[in-house]
């Protein structure tokens, strides 16, 4: 056998980009960027959020770099997920417990079926900003700002609403420390009837489109589920939550830079910047210019950080990209989040994973299957196919195990609300029925059923995989 070629220096490459602070993004084009009208306002509300608290902490963060670390190894598993864009409206405890329960639910189910545990990753307390394909949108001849979520601006369709108000940074992070607070106080007083399938919301099992081969397997699955949590409790003599406690972690995406660096910070006894408005914030796929203000920003930080990546993505620039933000190839520290769409997987992943293997990049391999396949019906609303997003999530996996490489974890726009947004799947949503109850101001999520279903095929789909390995 002809001997393995060495793995390419990293630490040999050269660093594109000069010296680093908070705040040296400012000196590069910034894409998605927001053009205040007043920008003596946004430096005093830029002061102020400096000065205000930290909404997470370092060892939270380097936790979550622990734990994405083992998701690298095989040894865990990462499922993100939450709302498309937070509104500061929603700032509600029944809505926020809802989001968390959903993914509890969810996370179990995947505990069950991937026999390794998994880390939860909710898209809240601060995923207020949305970037746009366009920076104006136009009505009845009319044309003002895109609404960039509650962060930035705010939704009704007029001149003084759409106008970029720094003012929003704060309110955006007051609501942020309230969902925080409350998520918290949530996890830390248990949630031990929403880790019990008698008492979920199954009511999908019954739907025709299951085969009834797949209806006793789920079954089976959340009978041998509740059965297990009952008696870790009865042997333990302590609730469930005490016995399976893994602490929850926020995510957003980086978009307004300012909101970011405002709170990036040192800590005592640490070496390294860390942004704490969150433990794992991501750059979007609009945003990704290696060259630009985002990855400037995003290369100085401590925390994890996600990178959304779709099918216009080149090898060498995924391998660029990967290099500027961990140039010493640190483990726990990118994660790569493709979002390729179900009929482009195939061609467009493989060369992405080959380039990064060819590199010797440590990443994390996460699955979006949402953002790739929006669609627009005949009567204008856009919305998604459940039956995409699977596909996209069966392709991914199919294209990993071909690569021999690993998928470590799975990012959904999801809601814990009987919303009408995406088509499909057992809750049986039709496009008549999208009007129904469509809350959502930018793009369509999974409701609590569809969440609940995708939990189950992936376990399934999943499961499968790692015994197959497993055998081997």
């Amino acid at each position: 056998m002809p001997p393995t070629p060495p793995t390419p220096s990293i630490h040999a490459l050269p660093l594109p980009h000069g010296p680093w602070s908070p705040t040296s993004f400012k000196s590069y084009p910034a894409a998605q960027d927001i053009n205040y009208p007043d920008p003596a306002a946004v430096s005093k509300v830029e002061q102020t959020l400096s000065t205000f608290p930290p909404l997470v902490t370092s060892w939270e963060i380097e936790r979550l770099r622990g734990e994405i670390t083992q998701a690298q190894e095989g040894k865990r598993f990462i499922l993100q997920g939450g709302d498309c864009a937070e509104t500061l409206d929603d700032c509600r405890s029944d809505l926020i417990a809802n989001k968390l329960k959903i993914l509890l639910q969810m996370s179990l189910v995947l505990v069950h079926g991937l026999k390794k545990p998994v880390t939860r990753v909710g898209r809240f307390a601060g995923q207020y900003a949305k970037p746009r394909s366009s920076p104006t949108e136009m009505r009845d001849g009319a044309s003002l700002p895109s609404y960039f979520g509650d962060l930035i601006n705010r939704a009704p369709f007029t001149r003084e609403d759409r106008t970029p108000d720094p003012t929003l940074l704060l309110r955006a992070y007051q609501h942020a420390a309230l969902t925080l607070n409350f998520i918290r106080s949530l996890v830390d007083g248990g949630f031990a009837d929403l880790h019990h399938p008698e008492y979920w919301n199954l009511s999908f099992f019954s739907h025709a489109s299951l085969s009834p081969a797949i209806r006793a397997e789920y079954e089976r699955m959340t009978s041998n589920l509740a059965d297990g949590l009952r008696f870790m409790e009865a042997l333990g003599e302590r609730e469930v939550d005490d016995l399976t406690r893994v602490d929850f972690f926020t995510s957003h995406e980086g978009l307004n830079l300012i909101y970011e660096s405002a709170q990036t910070r040192m800590v005592p006894r640490r070496d390294g910047w860390y942004n704490l408005t969150t433990h794992f914030p991501w750059i979007g796929e609009r945003t990704r210019q290696p060259n630009g203000a985002h990855i400037e920003y995003f290369r100085g930080i401590r925390n994890p950080i996600g990178l959304k990546i779709g099918p216009s993505a080149t090898p060498d620039e995924l391998v660029q990209l990967c290099h500027v933000l961990n140039p010493v190839n640190e483990p726990g520290k990118v994660a790569i989040i493709t979002r390729m769409g179900a009929a482009k997987v195939r061609a467009s992943l493989p060369p992405l994973i080959d380039a990064i293997k060819g590199a010797g990049h440590r990443v994390l391999w996460v699955c979006d299957p949402m953002h790739g396949n929006n669609s627009t019906t005949s009567r204008g609303i856009k919305t998604r196919s459940f039956d995409a997003i699977v596909t996209e999530l069966e392709e991914t996996c199919t294209v990993h195990e071909q690569s021999g490489s690993r998928l470590g974890g799975v990012h959904f726009e999801l809601t814990g609300e009987d919303v009408t947004e995406c088509l499909g799947g057992a809750a049986g949503v039709r496009e008549q029925d999208l009007n129904t109850n469509y809350a959502s101001l930018c793009d369509p999520r999974l409701n609590y059923q569809q969440g609940l279903e995708m939990a189950f095929l992936l376990a399934r789909r999943m499961g499968a995989t790692n015994k197959d390995r497993s055998d081997r």
